[in-house]
């Protein structure tokens, strides 16, 4: 069985990705077949088209972390051909031929059906909105409510922050979205935020201070680094932050101070390895009633074969939001 792929190749000094015809032998161990209908553009996707990004061992691979798409043969009986099903997170896409092909084969514990979601709605929200959606149920299980304050996201304008921003409005929550982005206010009033501040700290080559001013209930945070130590540093008494990702640098110049004065809690959130049965259900919710209202406004679309552009712009820090890569149709 032929079918068409976009294949990253290692090349002296760096990574090709290449459109080309592959068998077999490019369909992953598993029992689930999907034809592809779409992917998304993600961080870890251009990691793994970048030299010495440290989410690839082995060339070539297909990449692609999301998958969404429709199942066209199953060795088990959770799912029948014609499902429409999403898979992301566990090796797809690093260690497993991923998204960025017309066919793709994982182990049926890694699928979910879906349910109250199109195939592109799923792959608009992809790992990065359900990374949004897991950071907003943290929140909401440690009793973070509408009434308890504001709660502030950074990163706002990236895939995990959109997402989380248009999330937690939808919920009823006062958000404050932090952005270095000049220009992105519109959209971020437009998926509910009510208050848009710059990045923080205000100031960057500022000292730390252990503890500030206490101005957030709780945090969705996916930069890391200064960001964060500056955040923890400003959630409320019992508040909590829910952290995902390290943009801003993976240390975290900080102390115990705010977890011991103030309660604060630290809550770390990783959609790769997050157990299928709990993955379903919350796939399930935001299919329901954490389906964010505004994904139109946050998605974008390109073609499959545009995918290392897409990432360019990643790299460059030129993308807002979420783009949808097509898949079926678009070779």
């Amino acid at each position: 069985m032929a079918f068409l792929a976009m294949v990253a190749h290692e090349t002296d000094g760096g990574v090709a990705l290449v459109r080309e015809e592959v068998g077999d032998d490019f369909l992953g161990p598993g029992t689930v077949t999907i034809r592809v209908h779409f992917s998304s553009a993600n961080y870890k996707d251009l990691l793994a088209i970048t030299p010495g990004g440290g989410v690839v061992r082995d060339y070539p691979i297909i990449p692609g972390i999301d998958i969404t798409g429709e199942v066209v043969e199953s060795q088990d009986a959770q799912f029948a051909p014609g499902d429409q099903v999403v898979a992301h997170g566990y090796g797809i896409g690093v260690s497993q031929n991923g998204g960025f092909a017309e066919l793709a084969r994982v182990p049926a514990e890694w699928v979910v059906k879906l349910d109250g979601l199109t195939t592109r709605e799923a792959a608009a929200l992809g790992t990065a909105g359900f990374t949004a959606a897991m950071s907003v149920q943290a929140l909401l299980d440690r009793g973070l409510t509408p009434g308890t304050g504001p709660v502030l996201v950074t990163g706002a304008t990236g895939g995990v922050g959109t997402v989380a921003v248009d999330i937690l409005a939808g919920q009823g929550f006062e958000v404050v979205a932090s952005t270095g982005k000049a220009g992105a206010g519109e959209l971020l009033s437009a998926l509910g935020a009510k208050t848009i501040i710059g990045r923080l700290p205000e100031d960057p080559d500022a000292k730390p201070r252990p503890l500030g001013k206490a101005r957030w209930a709780g945090a969705v945070d996916s930069v890391g680094g200064k960001s964060l130590a500056h955040v923890l540093s400003t959630i409320e008494y019992g508040g909590a932050a829910a952290v995902s990702g390290l943009t801003g640098g993976s240390g975290l110049p900080t102390t115990v101070l705010p977890f011991i004065l103030r309660g604060v809690s630290l809550l770390g959130i990783d959609s790769v390895q997050f157990p299928i049965a709990a993955r379903r259900e919350l796939w399930a919710r935001l299919g329901n009633e954490l389906k964010p209202r505004h994904l139109s406004l946050l998605e974008n679309y390109a073609p499959i074969t545009e995918a290392e552009s897409v990432l360019n712009a990643i790299r460059a820090g030129n993308h807002s939001g979420r783009t949808v890569l097509g898949v079926a149709g678009e070779f």
